[in-house]
């Protein structure tokens, strides 16, 4: 593998990677600003935290800390919509 291949992984890493993360913004900034929370889906984000828990300790037991990093960046944000779901019903 050359070191061309190398980088170009790692940037699409780190850009999916902060897709993943900021994705959640959008729906934190709405929930916060409304105060209402009826349109998120408790499910949805119940299954995507559990997903994301289950990301970081397959990250911690490959010892892979980007999928580590981010999947806790990505859990910390996706928890933050679960949160308000519960506080705005």
């Amino acid at each position: 593998m050359s070191d061309m291949t190398i980088d170009l992984a790692s940037v699409l890493g780190t850009v999916a990677a902060l897709c993943s993360i900021a994705s959640f913004a959008p729906q934190a900034i709405k929930i916060w600003r409304e105060r209402d929370a009826s349109s998120v889906s408790l499910k949805t984000y119940s299954l995507t935290v559990t997903a994301f828990a289950f990301w970081i300790a397959y990250g911690l037991s490959i010892r892979a800390w980007p999928i580590v990093a981010s999947n806790t960046c990505a859990l910390i944000m996706a928890a933050i919509v679960l949160i308000m779901k519960w506080r705005f019903r």
